[in-house]
């Protein structure tokens, strides 16, 4: 079967590698605004970026940092980050973000991995830094980003004339998968995934340009923040930077801006309603929210107060951009779990367990192939080639494809229950539990039981300002909205559920250490805490 072919996002003589994106940026837009940190109040233009980059890139240069060298980066979110990211881009180096909230252990994982032999930071984890001298044999230099970087003699990397910037098949990134099970994987993100994802956001919905205004407010060490910068330099929007979400303020920032465009996903959504209503909540420019995962009880109520459409989207660290809902779904879609349709170069397909499709409106999982795809786990060569089968990328996502090719979001695979031969999706119940007032996070797993295979526990996090409900009112607010098999058995309370970077439950963690994970939970059907 010949392989297909997929439309050009953006023209390739254009803009083929980040370094590209950077110089045409500034060419194009040069004294217009590029980048606002709100934090700091520190602006720079789309030149002053381009000046920027080229001043860090040169005494990494200078201490032999080159083409398929790694670079670990340990900074909050300030100007520093992504023109680092930028600054390895254009020696043809991989740069591996690194948690601000990891320790020596997971960074230590992360380091010793992608055997990173500079990690550059700030003050206030040289400590931390110290540790991971000691503990990571192949990191040669710690650099605090506000100090000189001495110079060393620099490593040859390559001779005249044989390198004269990267090309899309260049890695970029070591992207570490936020490690909801198992440690997290490296995610081998060449140039091409960038430019691909963030031509997307420019040539189809949302269509961005130089009047638009973009803001983030996750960490720099997660994939939101980065597409952004792609994405902003691509279209020559101005990108506000928040130094990380806040509910009560967030629409605040968004007015304050005049941002015309955001992304979110998790328990963002769910946050934002919780917080107060405000006489301005309508009062700004935004055209367009994308968000991930959007609950689907909560979607017309988003919509509502904010009067601005919400458009579902779904995308992995391993894939990029893969669907989005657009004008033309929008208004069938909203609640209904609808994730829309391909961009223009993705494929999608949904499988069954022999990897063959599946009839449309059939429950299987989501599969991907295209352009601009990661290259692979790093040192993983089973995992990868489990995850790409055939030339397709299993997503482990559950989905059901109508007739007219929209594709509906099920849940992961790893996240369904199986109770007494019936199917539940925890994301179903974590949604239901989310419209009870008293309830501010909700995670949703699975208990061995001898009798049923596997029972529903639900841990739960009480709302700010409200008290701790009653279970069994609690329990019967479930069951007038769910089948009575997906009303979770345990409960449990707790001050905070671990969150990966990308605001989701880590539910690898949630339970690990805990023994029977029915100790300490109340047993709805036995009456009793255990």
């Amino acid at each position: 079967m010949d392989a297909p072919q997929y439309p050009a996002a953006v023209p390739a003589d254009q803009v083929a590698d980040l370094d590209t994106l950077v110089r045409r940026a500034a060419a194009r837009w040069g004294g217009r605004r590029a980048w606002t940190f709100d934090e700091t109040g520190e602006e720079l233009t789309f030149q002053e970026v381009a000046d920027r980059v080229a001043r860090l890139a040169e005494p990494l240069a200078g201490i032999g940092v080159g083409h398929g060298d790694r670079v670990a980066v340990l900074l909050r979110n300030r100007p520093e980050f992504p023109l680092t990211w930028l600054a390895l881009a254009r020696l043809g180096a991989a740069m591996v973000p690194v948690n601000t909230n990891y320790r020596r252990h997971d960074a230590g994982h992360l380091l010793t991995d992608s055997g990173a032999r500079l990690l550059v930071t700030a003050a206030e984890f040289l400590g931390l830094a110290a540790e991971l001298q000691d503990a990571v044999p192949g990191l040669e230099h710690v650099w605090d980003i506000d100090a000189p970087l001495p110079r060393t003699p620099a490593t040859k990397k390559a001779g005249p004339g044989e390198r004269t910037g990267p090309v899309p098949e260049d890695l970029a990134n070591i992207q570490y998968t936020s490690g909801t099970t198992g440690k997290p994987k490296g995610c081998l993100l060449p140039h091409r995934y960038w430019t691909v994802l963030a031509g997307s956001m420019v040539t189809e919905f949302p269509r961005l340009g130089p009047d638009d205004v973009l803001l983030t407010s996750q960490p720099f060490h997660y994939i939101d923040p980065q597409w952004n910068v792609a994405a902003g330099l691509l279209s020559g929007a101005h990108l506000v930077v928040l130094d990380r979400f806040h509910p009560a303020s967030f629409w605040a920032k968004v007015r304050e801006y005049g941002v015309t465009y955001f992304y979110c996903l998790g328990l963002m959504p769910a946050l934002l309603l919780r917080m107060p209503p405000d006489p301005g909540d309508r009062d700004h420019r935004v055209r367009a929210v994308q968000c991930s995962a959007i609950p689907h009880q909560l979607h017309q109520a988003l919509q509502d107060r904010w009067g601005v459409p919400w458009y579902e989207a779904f995308g992995m660290t391993e894939t990029g951009a893969d669907l989005r809902v657009d004008e033309r779904d929008h208004a069938a879609s909203v609640g209904t779990g609808c994730i829309g349709r391909p961009t223009a170069r993705r494929d999608v397909r949904i499988v069954g367990a022999d990897g063959r499709p599946v009839p449309r409106g059939t429950t299987g999982e989501i599969a991907l192939r295209g352009i601009g795809l990661m290259d692979g786990y790093l040192g993983r060569p089973e995992e990868t080639a489990a995850a790409f089968r055939d030339g397709w990328f299993h997503t482990g996502d559950l989905g059901r494809m109508d007739h007219d090719g929209r594709v509906y979001h099920l849940g992961r695979a790893k996240d369904m229950i199986r109770r007494s031969g019936e199917n539940v999706s925890a994301a179903e119940v974590e949604e239901v539990l989310l419209l009870h007032p008293a309830v501010g996070t909700a995670a949703v797993v699975a208990v061995p039981d001898e009798l049923r295979g596997e029972e529903i526990k639900a841990c739960l996090v009480v709302a700010a300002g409200q008290s701790r409900p009653d279970l069994e009112e609690l329990a019967a607010f479930c069951g007038r909205r769910l089948a009575y098999f997906k009303v979770p058995r345990y409960w449990e309370f707790r001050d905070t559920l671990p969150l990966t970077a990308s605001e989701r439950v880590a539910k690898g963690t949630l339970l690990a250490g805990t023994g029977d994970p029915r100790l300490g939970a109340y047993d709805r059907v036995d009456g009793v805490w255990r």
